[in-house]
């Protein structure tokens, strides 16, 4: 008896603090790589999900895995999120279908051109800072007008350790992922009275659909042997826990930054 009580009580504890039930996430970017294993584990945990990113049929169908997958209520929706307008259409249909937004992850972002900062065109800084880095504040901004109504809500950043420490032929991504860590403490502060706490995650190298090209091949390879001390490249399933935490840690956490990189931001 004094075991079955202990197990309930363990039980008990790993809901209140983890537990999703009764939430709604939005996730941009939300149909592969990390956008979708956070999307998976917020349906594990109970949320109800939106997938937004500008493939509507990759987010509807995304949708449809998660819930199938945990049993909760998903959506696909289509959303550029460089574009303030269909940003505020986009979120008016959550509103009117789900009735709120608890958590905002802002995961959409492409890489950029890879290409020496002298040979950079204006389109190709334009591209990745607009996507990275306003995408990021229009939709946080649409998001937490909402969240300050009702004086709770959890946004999640995901910038990366190149927002951190410089690489090479990467201007754009890495100034616009340094942005969004600095948008970030503005933000935590801006909205600190009203009970919304904002932080950010810094992933290093993991294997994604777009990176396993080059993470799977020798030089690719080499290059996490040389530049990563676990010598490897992240799985989804590592970044997991993190994510999760964000969306349910206490409101006393705010403005902070955490890398998931096997090391490779501290040598």
């Amino acid at each position: 008896m004094r075991l079955e009580n202990r197990v309930e009580t363990k039980g008990n504890l790993l809901e209140r603090l983890f537990s999703l039930k009764g939430k709604t996430a939005l996730i941009t970017g939300g149909y592969k790589g990390i956008g979708m294993a956070i999307a998976d584990t917020y349906a594990e945990a109970g949320s109800e999900v939106v997938i937004a990113a500008r493939n509507r049929d990759r987010c509807v169908e995304a949708a449809r895995v998660v819930s199938d997958r945990h049993g909760v209520r998903a959506v696909g929706k289509e959303m550029n999120v460089t574009d303030s307008r269909m940003v505020a259409a986009v979120l008016k249909e959550v509103i009117d279908e789900f009735g709120k937004i608890d958590i905002l992850v802002n995961c959409a972002g492409i890489p950029g051109s890879e290409k020496s900062f002298l040979r950079m065109t204006d389109d190709d800084m334009s591209e990745v800072m607009n996507v990275d880095f306003i995408g990021t504040f229009l939709v946080s901004r649409a998001v937490a007008q909402q969240m300050v109504k009702r004086k709770t809500g959890k946004i999640i950043n995901i910038s990366s350790i190149l927002g951190k420490i410089a690489a090479r032929n990467m201007a754009g991504y890495c100034a616009s992922k340094a942005a969004v860590i600095q948008l970030t403490r503005v933000m935590a502060l801006d909205l600190i009275q009203d009970n919304i706490q904002v932080n950010v995650i810094c992933p290093g190298y993991f294997t994604t659909e777009f990176s396993i090209g080059f993470l799977g091949a020798e030089a690719g390879r080499d290059f996490l042997a040389k530049k990563v001390p676990m010598r490897r490249a992240g799985d989804l399933d590592e970044i997991k826990s993190t994510a999760l935490y964000l969306a349910t840690c206490p409101s006393f956490m705010t403005g902070s930054e955490i890398s998931i990189d096997g090391g490779h931001s501290i040598v």
